[in-house]
């Protein structure tokens, strides 16, 4: 019996789907890839489509480093209605006519949600309060809180605003909007606060993230087109485009892969990860300073 070939290590950026979630991603992907190592970094809700980005084998080391860059979205977000999950798929819980809404009005309110602010995530969120999934509590019908966390928001404009009508006859208002934000920002809270700051409350329609880090939507590929061909981008190639390189000889190299904490040259000491390189081009490790020394995150070998 012959055994499979193991798949490179390296990234996989998807165009995630609707109606899928990102688990339901990866265990697709684990067939495609025919390895059980694969994860992914960030987490997409089932609604939203776009960017989702997986890594394969050694590549699931770089998923933790990689969720914490910068995110860019496309969406719509409804003005008159809020719903119980703060977008499209929770049940509408009021509808105001926002048909008065003007322009100037929406500005503001996009400039008090621009820049650091304090969020407070959707009650159906994966944040875990006291160890259990806040959207699990929620289901259960349980009353609950969850603290405001620092996000910011670098960009947030609105391309269009459109009339429209909801099924209930309600007056409303869709604005086309982009996102560039933090790690752990929620665009559906976004929503639901802008529709709160105008009095007439809000909902996300739709989102399509177009960009994670260095990682964007004219690099995805949709699962068919994976299914056909499993287009991997190569883990020093991924490692190289997502964190600032630190090239080492040959000597070094060998030093930092038995374990010593290489002196770290001071023009990293603010870095965040940093990609250390050896010789032809191999990737070795993700460290970051500490005490001026190379602490490793991960190591490749």
């Amino acid at each position: 019996m012959s055994s499979r070939p193991t798949p490179p290590d390296g990234l996989v950026i998807v165009d995630k789907p609707s109606g899928f979630t990102s688990h339901d991603v990866v265990a697709k992907m684990r067939g495609i890839a025919r390895t059980r190592r694969v994860g992914h970094a960030g987490t997409l809700d089932p609604m939203a489509t776009g960017v989702l980005v997986l890594g394969v084998e050694k590549a699931t080391k770089l998923l933790g480093h990689l969720a914490l860059t910068e995110k860019e979205y496309l969406g719509t977000v409804r003005l008159g209605q809020n719903t119980l999950t703060d977008d499209a798929e929770g049940e509408i819980t009021s509808s105001t006519d926002a048909s008065k809404v003007t322009r100037e009005a929406i500005d503001t309110g996009i400039a008090k949600l621009t820049g650091d602010i304090m969020q407070v995530p959707s009650k159906v969120s994966a944040i875990k309060i006291n160890g259990v999934r806040s959207y699990k509590r929620a289901r259960e019908g349980e009353e609950f809180d969850i603290p405001a966390r620092p996000v910011r928001v670098s960009s947030f404009a609105v391309h269009d605003v459109r009339d429209a009508v909801a099924e209930d006859g309600t007056p409303v208002l869709d604005l086309v909007v982009s996102v560039v934000c933090s790690s752990g920002t929620y665009i559906r809270a976004l929503a639901r606060d802008l529709g709160a700051d105008l009095g007439v409350g809000g909902h996300l329609t739709a989102l399509r993230r177009t960009r994670v880090g260095p990682y964007k939507l004219d690099a995805a590929k949709t699962l068919d087109q994976l299914q056909q061909e499993l287009t991997i981008m190569p883990i020093a190639e991924a490692a190289g485009a997502a964190f600032r390189r630190w090239e080492v000889d040959a000597r070094r190299a060998r030093l930092l892969l038995n374990g010593v904490r290489l002196d770290m040259p001071e023009e990293y000491a603010d870095a965040g990860p940093v990609a250390v390189f050896g010789p032809e081009n191999r990737l070795l490790a993700l460290v970051e300073a500490h005490k001026g020394k190379a602490k490793s995150l991960a190591v490749f070998g």
